[in-house]
């Protein structure tokens, strides 16, 4: 009986102890279960020293603009549009043919053709070597005046990703089927006559901060995905309406 008394004490005298321990790990995996959540959110969860509160908190600072010329490939518009759209793509991304159905036509149609806006593409040849033939191919058809008809013609014949579809020999079929010069196109593609300028447009469109396709600026402004047309538009006009 001694014993048993002397057990209840002990048990008694720890409870405290036994009660702060349980709330610290209650505390520790309540912490762990929601860093975790954010991290699967996408949400940062690195631990920053406090700062001082700035003098207006909710003001969300403007995205910065981006430098980025109109690359050396024929400009879709007036050369007086006040407002300038560049496409970074890719001919063998999927979402860039997204972009090709949904956006371009309306963008044309509403903005290009109507003399607010001036359109031009340039190469962001990532996905393998029927990406850079696929450019180079553009490249080759724009040495005959019809850059635009092929580039349409690439995205409206895509096919899954190094499949084939833009292997060389396809790309050469393209070229007869729009009524190019054959010969002068076979022998352009070959000799990898425009490698540099499809290299230089890459380089171009990682300096300016693309990591994928396709990746838009409007006035500097980046727009990235193939995000639906009434997103771009609101975009445009916004910045239509800076400049009249």
């Amino acid at each position: 009986m001694a014993k048993n008394s002397k057990f209840l004490s002990d048990l008694s005298s720890s409870t405290p102890i036994l009660l702060v321990l349980l709330l610290v790990a209650v505390f520790l995996l309540g912490s762990l279960t929601t860093k975790l959540s954010l991290q699967n959110q996408g949400v940062a969860t690195k631990t920053t020293p406090a700062a001082t509160a700035p003098s207006q908190p909710n003001q969300a600072a403007a995205p910065a603009k981006v430098e980025v010329d109109n690359g050396h490939l024929p400009v879709l518009g007036s050369k007086n549009a006040k407002v300038t759209v560049v496409e970074f793509g890719d001919f063998q991304c999927p979402f860039c043919e997204r972009w090709f159905k949904d956006v371009e036509p309306n963008l044309i149609k509403d903005y290009v053709n109507t003399g607010k806006v001036k359109f031009s593409f340039r190469h962001f040849a990532f996905l393998g070597d029927e990406s850079t033939w696929a450019a180079q191919a553009s490249e080759c058809a724009n040495e005959q005046g019809k850059f635009w008809e092929y580039h349409d013609y690439l995205y409206k014949n895509q096919g899954p990703e190094r499949s084939g579809t833009f292997a060389k020999d396809k790309l050469k079929g393209f070229a007869q089927a729009l009524s190019l010069d054959t010969a002068k196109f076979n022998s352009c593609l070959d000799s990898d006559k425009y490698a540099k300028n499809v290299t230089d447009d890459l380089a171009a469109g990682q300096k300016a901060g693309v990591n994928g396709t396709p990746t838009t600026f409007i006035n500097g402004q980046t727009v990235v995905g193939a995000q639906p047309y009434s997103a771009f538009k609101a975009i445009l006009d916004a910045e239509l309406a800076k400049v009249k």
